[in-house]
């Protein structure tokens, strides 16, 4: 039968793999709107994939295909960017070699006879899911902004929080857990600030020992101590005109603590071993894991030094308490790492999922980039699963109902009126807003007594006074 070739749109090409090819078949693919091109070997292939945009790939497998052999195909089609199809023969399928072959790695297949329409199909779904198939590099607006990713209420408060700290030269606090992006949030009110354009130099303050620590901030001159070969600018110069971002601040040592409370008074810096003082105009953003206030409190972290820091704060909401941005984080660390992996995964199961939204995420974002990294490429199947991500399975305890979460919130309630106000009833009533009788009602209902135990001993020897008799039978009034 004579074919006659059609012009083809060049992005409509597929990668034809095979050790010898059928003309017939490229005629055909020809005819149906397809430029084939052959590749003899995999080095071949891999070569034609890094040089060209192919979003379609055409394997054929021979009758007595080896795992060596299939393992020399897997190298190449791995590769996120191209979606594959197999050519098989008859029962072919059936192999379990090449059966799990095709699932890791192949888009879909065809069976001999293949110059119908079932291979321009398979062919045609292949091309149009890798077209919509662009992981991202960044996170995209709809993500989140200021280069973070989440869209929770407590995301939304903090992108609206770091506007407005962009527009004042304040010293800004950012608290919060380890792994939230604290650094993050600090280079995200630079960008925003009159300092866009200038330095931003950033000091783990838990990383460096801290007999260095202060030599790190203000530099040294030559000779300062030993080993000082040659004068070296501190960090916080090096920031000068822009800003300093002091990472882990509640590490910080006390004797570095009065040094920089000085250079935050006066804006002037002194290098190890120099005589003279230098003017410095630097922003401070700082941050910590740590609570700052117990820190003072307990006298490890100066108070004078704490309020030069702490003028504007802001607060990194865990992981946690974001709800669905847990989903949302875990597709986008999938987008970045994917190609890590040895199979083409198509994206997360609904067991993953509950299993990451059950999970308390105690090193927050960080944590969860690293879970599905590591998931990526340990998986064993096209989609990342809840044994994949290795979680400790969630220990919720017993099911509660709404009304026994009521019913114990109106105990505790009652309880705790009666103790404060020493169980006088007409004051406990009035706290809670309802009437003596109604409260007598249900502390009955919630088997709570009306006195302390010692209390108790002494109605019994005394008996009990007419108020409370007619308590008793006074009817409900709620």
């Amino acid at each position: 039968m004579n074919t006659t070739y059609t012009p083809v749109d060049t992005e409509r090409t597929v990668l034809y793999v095979s050790n010898s090819p059928d003309q017939d078949l490229t005629r055909f693919l020809a005819a149906s709107g397809w430029q084939a091109v052959h590749a003899k070997s995999t080095a071949i292939a891999e070569r034609m994939i890094e040089r060209g945009n192919i979003k379609v790939g055409l394997v054929e497998l021979p009758s007595d295909c080896t795992s060596r052999h299939l393992s020399a195909l897997a190298s190449c089609m791995r590769r996120v960017e191209t979606n594959w199809v197999a050519q098989i023969a008859p029962g072919q399928s059936e192999n379990e070699l090449v059966s799990r072959f095709i699932l890791d790695y192949c888009f879909d297949f065809v069976t001999r006879p293949w110059l119908n329409e079932r291979l321009v199909f398979a062919l045609g779904h292949a091309h149009g899911l890798s077209s919509l198939r662009h992981p991202p590099v960044a996170p995209e607006p709809s993500l989140g902004q200021h280069g973070m990713v989440g869209q929770c209420e407590a995301m939304q408060q903090l992108y609206r929080r770091i506007d407005k700290c962009g527009v004042t030269e304040a010293p800004v606090f950012v608290a919060g857990e380890s792994g939230t992006g604290k650094e993050l949030t600090a280079r995200a009110i630079h960008e925003r600030s009159p300092r866009a354009g200038r330095a931003f130099v950033a000091i783990n303050c838990a990383a460096i020992p801290p007999s260095l620590l202060q030599a790190e901030l203000f530099g040294h001159e030559r000779g300062a101590f030993t080993g000082a070969l040659q004068r070296k600018i501190g960090r916080i110069e090096s920031a000068n005109e822009g800003t300093l971002f002091l990472d882990e601040i509640g590490d910080m040592p006390h004797e570095c603590q009065a040094v920089l409370l000085r250079f935050l008074q006066e804006g002037t810096i002194e290098r190890l071993g120099g005589s003279g003082s230098i003017n410095v105009d630097v922003r401070v953003i700082s941050a910590t894991h740590v609570d700052l206030d117990k820190a003072v409190e307990d006298g490890r972290f100066r108070a004078d030094l704490y309020h030069r820091l702490c003028v504007l704060r802001l607060v990194e909401p865990p992981l946690r308490e974001r709800g669905g941005d847990i989903k949302l984080l875990a597709n986008y660390a999938l987008s970045m790492y994917r190609q890590d992996g040895a199979r083409k995964l198509r994206g997360l199961s609904s067991d993953a999922i509950v299993a990451m939204s059950n999970y308390s995420w105690p090193g927050n974002v960080r944590e969860l980039i690293n879970c599905v990294r590591r998931a990526v490429v340990m998986s064993e199947g096209r989609f990342i699963t809840a044994s994949d991500l290795g979680l400790p399975e969630a220990d919720n305890g017993p099911a509660v109902t709404l009304a026994e979460i009521r019913s114990k919130a109106e105990k505790d309630a009652i309880e705790h009126a009666l103790q404060r106000h020493g169980y006088k009833l007409s004051e406990a009533a009035a706290e809670l807003g309802i009437s003596r009788a109604t409260l007598y009602r249900l502390m009955h209902a919630n088997r709570l007594h009306q006195e302390p135990a010692a209390g108790r001993a002494s109605s019994a020897n005394g008996g009990t006074d007419a108020d409370e008799e007619a308590e008793r039978q006074a009817p409900s009034l709620v």
